[in-house]
């Protein structure tokens, strides 16, 4: 078969046999690594920055906070003592105290700052050193006196004092000084680490979008680009385009679907031209059958008129006969010609009823608003003499209006209760019941009677044309009654058929379609 998708050429590459599952796989693996890889830079880089931000509020400010309070408290100790030295009074020595308290306070929480900084710490032991010395020479004779010795030692060793007390500021100085510069450092570290981040973070942010747009762009070329265009041409078959072909791309499933996809439509066009092929042969058929039917309907037609007047002269003669020579012979013409008398008026009403019953739906066929009511009644008195001579009962429904054709309606009618009549039990009169219902859009009539009834067997039997199941003897008829029957309802759109449910007589059902809410019958219980 000849399709529109050919194979896929080997010089394509490997990718070209790869299926939407492999390319979302290998896409979402691809996106996850590079998403852990930007996540763990993000990462790194918070970490970084906080690391920074740690170091620098929980040991470059604080140290250098402490080291300018060691310097403070030792600057108020210098007060003090000055002031007790060159004063004698006692109350000088607060602030000496005050100063003691705070530099031990700024000591112990300077000290665990620095010592994991060489430099630092170096600072820090010659700050203490040097306050050590001051306080072990100037401070703590000075303190410890009595005012007067307190001032003539302050007089004696003011310029030691002043000399060790200096190199101790210069100490301090240089301590700040380089405390200073750490945390400057350590700053400009961090706004370093914070501008590494936020471009980290901008960089992950623009990747995501371009892998998002890269995904978005791939799903519409790989996937709903060819899916779309796919199902835009099955549209196009589906509305009659059947020389649409089928072209596949994308992925291989999805090339694959194509192909599936436009094999199918190939098939469904070689199904439709063998279906065309085959309706064409079979409305050439119908055609024929059409043609022939007609021809049987027009020979059966022609044929009962014209052996009407050979059939009518036979019979007139051969009663003429009869009439003549009644008596005047033996027993066995007399015999014989009853026979040929009751052969022709046989045959005659044979003709007759089969004339009429090639006649439906050929001459008959004037459809208007029917009044059952009254095809009914001008049945009922065709029907007046049999009713009166067996003894009949006939009680029917109010009949509605439906449309049909008046004549063929009165054979229909005409039929089903001559035959609930004559078809009647040998101990009983007849008694026949005529009900009419609407029910979703059609009548459906039927007639009871409670004669000899129908055997399940013979249900469809019925209904074919000169079809008997009595002798002649028995029960006289030609076998065309309700063959006619059939053929008047199908032509009105309807169905017919025995009730197999009913055992006590025959009851013929019917249906005809209803003309609308106007044709419902009034009232129940109409009778003859």
């Amino acid at each position: 078969m000849q399709t529109a998708i050919e194979t896929e050429p080997s010089d394509r590459g490997v990718l070209s046999s790869w299926t939407t599952r492999r390319w979302l796989r290998t896409g979402v693996a691809t996106t996850l690594a590079v998403l852990a890889v930007l996540g763990s830079l993000g990462g790194w880089a918070m970490w970084r920055t906080s690391q920074i931000t740690s170091e620098l509020v929980d040991r470059r400010s604080p140290a250098l906070i402490e080291a300018m309070r060691v310097e403070q408290a030792l600057v108020n100790q210098e007060t003090g003592i000055r002031g007790y030295g060159l004063s004698g009074r006692s109350d000088f020595l607060q602030p000496y105290a005050r100063g003691v308290t705070d530099e031990k306070t700024a000591l112990s929480l300077l000290r665990p700052l620095v010592k994991d900084e060489r430099a630092a710490a170096a600072d820090l032991a010659e700050v203490e050193r040097l306050a050590g010395t001051w306080q072990r020479r100037i401070a703590r004779p000075i303190s410890g006196a009595p005012a007067d010795e307190a001032v003539r030692l302050a007089t004696e060793r003011a310029a030691e004092g002043k000399s060790d007390f200096d190199a101790l500021r210069r100490a301090m100085a240089r301590q700040q000084d380089h405390l200073q510069s750490e945390r400057a450092t350590a700053t400009r570290t961090l706004r370093r680490a914070e501008t590494l981040r936020n471009w980290m973070f901008a960089v992950i942010a623009v990747v995501i979008i371009l892998v998002a747009v890269l995904i978005f762009e791939g799903l519409r070329r790989g996937v709903t680009g060819p899916l779309t265009r796919l199902g835009s041409a099955a549209r196009e078959v589906a509305q009659g385009r059947f020389d649409r072909s089928l072209a596949g791309t994308g992925p291989a499933d999805l090339r694959q679907l194509a192909f599936d996809v436009e094999a199918m439509r190939q098939r469904l066009v070689e199904e439709l031209e063998f279906s065309e092929q085959a309706r064409r042969l079979v409305d050439e058929q119908a055609e024929d059958l059409k043609r022939s039917n007609t021809e049987l309907e027009q020979f059966a037609y022609v044929a009962s008129h014209d052996l009407q007047e050979p059939l009518r002269k036979v019979s007139s003669f051969t009663q003429l006969l009869q009439r003549r020579y009644g008596g005047q012979l033996d027993a066995k013409a007399d015999q014989y010609i009853a026979f040929a008398v009751d052969g022709a008026n046989r045959m005659q009403t044979l003709i007759n009823d089969l004339l009429a019953f090639s006649r439906v739906g050929r001459v008959h066929n004037d459809h208007q608003t029917v009044d059952l009511e009254s095809v009914m009644s001008k049945v009922l008195d065709d029907l007046s003499v049999t009713i009166e001579e067996t003894g009949a009962e006939i009680t029917h429904d109010p009949l509605p209006t439906v449309v049909g054709d008046t004549t063929q309606l009165g054979m229909l009618w005409q039929n089903l209760l001559s035959n609930a009549v004559k078809f009647r039990g040998p101990d009983r009169p007849p008694r026949v019941q005529v009900q009419a219902v609407c029910d979703a859009g059609e009548w459906k009539f039927s007639v009871t009677d409670n004669g000899i009834g129908i055997a399940p067997e013979f249900h469809e039997k019925v209904f074919v044309l000169f079809q008997r199941l009595h002798t002649k003897d028995a029960y006289p008829g030609t076998g065309i009654g309700l063959a006619m029957c059939k053929k008047v309802v199908e032509f009105h759109g309807g169905t017919i058929g025995i009730d197999a449910e009913h055992t006590q007589g025959a009851r013929v059902v019917f249906t005809l379609p209803a003309t609308g809410p106007s044709s419902a019958a009034p009232q129940r219980g109409a009778q003859q």
